[in-house]
């Protein structure tokens, strides 16, 4: 179940501060999550889809017609960034969120766009921070529904069950996956892996961001069919 959108307008708010916050001074430094990005690359993506989606959902487009937003200079690239952070919070929170728009999703409204929007954001400062602070953990469960439904594609090979468990929030999840499938349910049930951690780094994991062998999780059952379903996601 989504969230408010007032909860998400919030987040991206918070989020979107505090990844231009770590942004400042270390424009040159390596994004580990991100191999071949420095911050300021990461800045400027994260500004572009800002932009991006800004502009579908203001314009109520039906098909992504949209020019990339040109590249600022590296010195004002935060500034920038700001400004894209700014105005998608302006459209997202005047427009009707039933309206309708187009996004890649099988759901095509402007609700949609404002727990994307927050849920990217929220990965992408954790990506800016040098020790990342945690999400927030009812933001990070969402995060994780959101990421079941819509970023698990190809789970061909895969054969078993997979149960997360977030340690500091109400969230855990079944995945069942058999013949190229997969079904999610949520509650408490035994899988042939399970994997316990805080929401936010659940939610990290499946983002890539950190692996199994982080040393924030608890690991039981068959931690190769857990490791195969992080890795089956495809990301870009």
């Amino acid at each position: 179940m989504p969230l408010p959108i007032d909860v998400y307008l919030g987040a991206l708010r918070r989020e979107g501060d505090g990844l231009a916050a770590a942004a400042e001074g270390r424009l040159d430094a390596a994004v580990p999550a991100c191999p071949g990005w420095d911050v300021a690359e990461l800045v400027w993506h994260t500004g572009e889809v800002h932009s991006f989606w800004a502009t579908i959902v203001e314009r109520g487009l039906l098909e992504p017609d949209v020019a990339q937003a040109a590249r600022p200079p590296d010195a004002g690239v935060i500034e920038w960034y700001r400004g894209q952070l700014d105005r998608l919070e302006r459209v997202l929170t005047e427009v009707d969120p039933s309206g309708p728009c187009w996004t890649w999703a099988g759901r095509r409204d402007v609700a949609w766009v404002q727990r994307r929007m927050a849920q990217e954001t929220a990965v992408h400062r954790c990506d800016a921070e040098v020790s990342p602070a945690p999400i927030e953990p009812t933001l990070a469960v969402d995060g994780v529904d959101e990421f079941l439904e819509f970023f698990v594609e190809e789970v061909a090979g895969l054969d078993g069950m997979v149960h997360l468990h977030a340690t500091d929030a109400e969230g855990e999840w079944l995945i069942r996956l058999a013949d190229g499938g997969f079904a999610v349910e949520r509650g408490h049930a035994k899988g042939d892996a399970a994997v316990r951690g805080t929401a936010s780094d659940l939610l990290l994991l499946l983002w890539r961001r950190i692996g199994l062998d982080a040393g924030s999780f608890e690991v039981f059952g068959d931690a190769g069919l857990a490791a195969a379903f992080v890795a089956a996601s495809d990301l870009e």
